[in-house]
């Protein structure tokens, strides 16, 4: 219902009460501590591999060779929230690349051939996707809650994990390259990652935030402009909407842990998509 009126919106906008009180039923029915986090395999049912598929919003899963590719090697996971009143359905995804060192490229982490890493070789745990399954839980999302919880999760599981990096998109990069006439100032790798690290850190949102919705959420909880690397994505919708450069988000485990223990276990977190 929340979906269907969130298309209305611009159109209707006298909904907007009834979209306020719809966002504050579900952000009751849907608090954190309903949730249950699950790791999705290979070896979990289809429908569910189905979903994840056709809801992936980052790097679109062509087939399902390379769905597998995401799931069953050993150094590759994916986590997803559950509701109990809705166990089949994934609410919000991030899947995650271990790795020795943390990579500057989507092209590295999801080659066609590749060794995957034993546990003890790999260092760093690489957040590359983050999806939201369902639309009508926009505003109402948990992606910051998911990634703390997957960070304190493969900490414990696996010690010798001591990174926790995104590869993130840039998504209104070009659009802003564009509105300050920098198309063409932009043309190299290095000006290009300069570009993106003065517009990750200083274009601002009317509200003061960051400009970026995927910055606004990373450096709104607890993490920090790591690295940014031209060419880490060579699709056209990399190309098209950021110029092919994306960002590490790095994430201190100290201040993950530090917020976990004085977050409020009624509040909830909001998440633009990624």
């Amino acid at each position: 219902m929340r979906r269907d009126l969130l298309a209305q919106l611009k159109t209707m906008p006298e909904l907007a009460r009834t979209n306020f009180d719809l966002t504050h039923l579900l952000k009751s029915c849907f608090n954190r501590g309903f949730l249950v986090l699950r790791r999705i395999t290979w070896d979990s049912p289809a429908s569910i591999l189905g979903k994840i598929t056709a809801y992936e919003a980052v790097h679109e899963n062509q087939t399902w060779g390379d769905l597998r590719r995401r799931l069953q090697p050993e150094d590759r996971r994916c986590f997803a929230f559950f509701h109990p009143g809705m166990p089949d359905d994934p609410l919000f995804f991030v899947e995650v690349a271990l790795t020795k060192g943390g990579p500057g490229s989507i092209q590295k982490v999801m080659p066609d051939n590749r060794q995957p890493l034993s546990d003890t070789e790999a260092d760093a745990a690489v957040f590359y996707s983050i999806s939201n399954y369902q639309a009508g839980l926009a505003s109402i999302s948990f992606g910051n809650s998911l990634i703390k919880q997957v960070v304190r999760d493969l900490s414990s599981d696996l010690p010798n994990i001591k990174t926790f990096v995104t590869l993130s998109p840039i998504p209104g990069f070009a659009r802003w390259l564009k509105e300050q006439s920098l198309t063409e100032v932009g043309s190299s790798d290095d000006t290009l990652a300069k570009l993106a690290a003065y517009y990750l850190l200083n274009a601002k949102h009317r509200s003061g935030k960051p400009l970026d919705p995927a910055a606004r959420f990373h450096l709104g909880n607890s993490a920090m402009v790591h690295l940014v690397h031209p060419q880490a994505d060579l699709s056209e919708n990399g190309i098209s909407q950021f110029n092919g450069v994306m960002v590490n988000y790095l994430y201190d485990l100290t201040k993950i842990f530090q917020n976990m223990r004085t977050m409020h276990p009624t509040e909830t977190w909001q998440h633009p998509q990624q």
